[in-house]
């Protein structure tokens, strides 16, 4: 920046002005007295109610509707409409829906013009019902909340029928499916006035898988992840997250190109697996995994909370609405660990402060219907004794360092409150959908466990998914005394895959015994009465 190009931006921000994300100029807004009550689709239209306690002075009177994509910040997108200022307006403007000015997942604000600037009076806010053009709608398969993430080598000769689970959870990465025009095969995709790809080799095991899972009776849970290692995907990794070291990283949310090809896997996805297009179904996506964990999971190099999550919210927004926009039924969840209170490591955020900013923000830009994925491990990790953790890691109120399963009862009261509530008041879909318990200091402490977690969240009536990880032992994770799975390594059944195969079935009253007698106490009587047992010591087993 020159010397005089300086002095001229410092003596527009004394004046109140600043640039904006495409180098806009425009003046920063002293108060918000509009509200933005809803934006909702009707027909072909999206109608926004505008509501003022103290209808803001301007050069004209009229209020400007903008549609900012979510990298566009203040009133520097398109003008959607624009109508008379007053205390209660209705605005109306085309929804555009699958063409180049689509308003589907974009965000509006309302400005008015003062001394020849645009200036914003209101907060942001989506549309909240994308299901209303929903074409591709089925009812969901709901029928029960054990589930498990599959050893796809055992799901083809009937072992995970077997077992008896209800719902499975598979993850999908982003970097798989897409690809460009010059793979040959690949699935060509028209949205929004453009035509996107996907590998066809990849996209068919995934029908193929869901198919299958489908046609055991089973409803499918995906989590949508972003592995950032295909040269067709890097433009998808959000521009703080390149040159990162992790499993997974944040979604692109900073400038069109990774915007736009968001809203199309969104749409493609929610179109594929809507159980409408001949390639399965999938009732439920979680977008990524343990998001609060930055540096594992969601990787930024920013350590600031609000914009973490700011930038999770931004892509939850689009592929909400994209994926509803195609199946009405269709759950879309976050998902944070277990870490409420205290941090193992420490480049990643508490879960409570982390939720809790998510719903500030889902609350201020228009309330939906999003679920939450919880992953409540025993801590530590390793730790074998579900019904009986240690006491410092494990406490009955909201400081409790840990919410595992012996207290999840404090994070279903904490989403029963107010601001947490869905747009129909409900409690919202609460899926248990990472669970495991180590068989590493014995297989009695993994029966009694298994049996105490499965009964514990199939108590709870806002539980809808109890999912454990894994079917089968998974080699590098017994490094650290992991042996979470229900089949060792040589493929031989543990005694806890006979515990949960009875779990919810006729033979349920074996499991319990059997439970009972590990634990020393009727599981019943524990659970039912909420009946809490910690130890002394930090959890490191003898």
């Amino acid at each position: 920046m020159t010397v005089v190009s300086a002095v001229f931006a410092f003596i527009l921000m004394a004046a109140g002005a600043f640039f904006g994300a495409e180098n806009t100029l425009y003046a920063e807004a002293s108060g918000r007295p509009v509200a933005i009550s809803s934006c909702t689709i009707a027909g072909a239209d999206v109608v926004c109610q505008l509501s003022s306690g103290s209808v803001p002075s301007s050069d004209d009177g009229k209020y400007y509707i903008f549609a900012d994509e979510v990298y566009q910040d203040g009133p520097t997108g398109k003008v959607a409409a624009v109508v008379d200022a007053g205390a209660s307006v209705t605005a109306v403007f085309p929804l555009g829906y699958n063409t180049g000015e689509s308003n589907l997942s974009r965000k509006f604000l309302v400005a008015v013009k003062r001394g020849g600037q645009m200036v914003q009076v209101s907060d942001e806010h989506y549309i909240t019902n994308p299901e209303a053009i929903a074409s591709h709608t089925s009812p969901r398969k709901e029928c029960g909340i054990k589930g498990i993430l599959p050893d796809l080598t055992k799901a083809s000769n009937g072992e995970l029928q077997e077992l008896g689970v209800s719902q499975v959870v598979y993850n999908m990465y982003v970097d798989d499916i897409c690809v460009d025009a010059s793979v040959p095969g690949a699935i060509p995709f028209a949205y929004n006035g453009q035509t996107w790809y996907f590998n066809n080799g990849m996209v068919t095991k995934f029908d193929s898988m869901i198919k299958s899972f489908n046609s055991y009776g089973m409803q499918v849970t995906m989590v949508l992840l972003n592995g950032g290692r295909s040269p067709y995907t890097q433009h998808l990794v959000h521009p703080t997250a390149r040159g990162g070291d992790c499993p997974g990283y944040a979604l692109n949310v900073a400038d069109s190109t990774g915007t736009e090809h968001l809203k199309a896997i969104g749409a493609f996805l929610g179109q594929r697996y809507s159980g409408q297009a001949g390639c399965g179904q999938v009732d439920n996506w979680i977008l990524g995994n343990e998001v609060n964990a930055r540096t594992s999971w969601w990787y930024s190099s920013s350590t600031s909370l609000d914009f973490n999550v700011n930038i999770y919210v931004k892509a939850f927004r689009i592929l909400y609405n994209e994926l509803k926009s195609q199946n009405a039924n269709v759950r879309v969840y976050n998902s944070i660990d277990q870490e409420w209170n205290r941090k193992s490591n420490p480049g990643s955020f508490l879960a409570k402060e982390y939720l809790d900013q998510f719903n500030y923000y889902m609350n201020r830009e228009g309330n939906i219907d999003w679920g939450l994925s919880y992953h409540p491990y025993n801590s530590p990790l390793y730790d074998p004794y579900a019904w009986n953790g240690p006491a410092v890691w494990v406490k009955q109120n909201l400081s409790t360092p840990y919410i595992t399963m012996q207290n999840i009862d404090i994070l279903i009261n904490y989403m029963h409150q107010p601001q947490f509530l869905s747009p129909g008041g409900q409690v919202r879909s609460i899926s248990l959908a990472e669970i495991g318990f180590t068989s590493s200091f014995g297989d009695d402490k993994q029966e009694a466990s298994v049996a105490y977690g499965y009964l514990k969240a199939a108590s709870l009536p806002d539980v809808d998914a109890f999912m454990l990880f894994r079917q089968t032992d998974d080699a590098h994770e017994m490094e650290s005394h992991l042996a979470l799975g229900l089949y060792d390594l040589n493929g031989n059944k543990k005694p806890a895959y006979h515990i949960y195969k009875n779990l919810g079935t006729a033979n349920a009253g074996a499991a319990k015994a059997r439970a009972s007698e590990i634990i020393g106490m009727d599981i019943d009587q524990m659970i039912s009465q909420n009946i809490v047992w910690t130890r002394s010591g930090n959890g490191v087993v003898q």
